[in-house]
């Protein structure tokens, strides 16, 4: 049958696949428009899925979002800075979170299941995935409860590749947002000694055991420069004990406690932190492909 232009750009107008592909639809469909639609749907789930086996998805965004109990970090991850700036991919994103935010999940592969817009959030993002080209992923969230004596604090660095949370007992949300703000650009590892694992501490002491031996230091001595040096490891890595990035002269704990609060937690965010990612040769993909 014939498929009139007018079909071919509502059908455009409304999935944002290409010319071709909504011609090729309805004519599929006999001129259906839902049928149209959810030929397209279909086929772009299916090749979201191919690239999902064969590529890298290690660029994208992290955000968070906040309501009055409780508060949202997630990543969403996309294969190129281009496309996570991209509007659609920014509004997915947005909806993703606030999807979450009105749920009872806690767990990505619950609110994978959410219905978004009248389909699940991992079909809305495989939709996503074969519209614009490239694998989208949903990699990561954590959610945060609160009580009323308690208030959250979040920041988001670089646009979005860098996300921090923390919900603090006391203070005010310029204090959390200060926290937060310490967590995105020092990155601790921990929140004090008391959440240090065993095995960590065990490790560092091994090591700094034989750092001192390598350094011709007596044996008798050795057992105090271990604790002491991994003392000072240990106030490195947890927040409470770090110079506090906006005041170096006052840990972060102590200007917490001096506001008459204290950290509950802090989570961090870090786009494609992790994700292995196979260095190519652009000259050989170009050539790849013309062949």
């Amino acid at each position: 049958m014939a498929i009139k232009a007018s079909a071919v750009k509502e059908l455009r107008q409304r999935t944002g696949a290409g010319m071709m592909d909504c011609k090729k639809a309805l004519k599929e469909t006999d001129g259906d428009m839902d049928k149209a639609i959810d030929y397209l749907r279909e086929k772009g789930i299916s090749k979201a899925q191919k690239k999902a086996a064969t590529r890298v998805a290690a660029d994208g965004l992290a955000h968070v979002v906040e309501g009055d109990e409780k508060a949202v970090l997630y990543e969403v991850n996309s294969e190129t800075d281009f496309v996570a700036k991209n509007d659609e991919f920014v509004n997915l994103m947005k909806s993703i979170g606030s999807r979450i935010l009105a749920a009872d999940v806690d767990k990505l592969e619950d609110a994978l299941q959410l219905e978004m817009d009248g389909e699940t959030v991992e079909n809305q993002i495989m939709r996503a995935s074969g519209k614009l080209g490239e694998k989208i992923s949903f990699r990561r969230m954590v959610v945060r409860e609160k009580s009323s004596d308690q208030v959250f604090g979040s920041y988001v660095h670089m646009g979005g590749k860098i996300g921090a949370l923390v919900v603090l007992e006391g203070g005010d949300e310029t204090l959390a947002r200060d926290v937060a703000m310490h967590v995105a650009a020092i990155n601790p590892s921990y929140l004090s000694e008391d959440d240090v694992p065993e095995d960590f501490i065990e490790h560092e002491k091994s090591v700094l055991h034989k750092e001192a031996l390598n350094e011709g230091k007596p044996e008798h001595i050795v057992e105090k420069m271990v604790q002491g040096r991994l003392n000072k490891r240990l106030k490195e890595i947890c927040l409470v004990h770090q110079p506090f990035v906006k005041d170096q002269d006052v840990t972060v704990g102590q200007h917490v406690k001096d506001a008459g609060a204290s950290i509950i937690s802090f989570d961090r965010f870090e786009v494609g932190e992790g994700i292995e990612v196979e260095e190519e040769n652009f000259a050989d993909e170009v050539k790849s492909m013309s062949a």
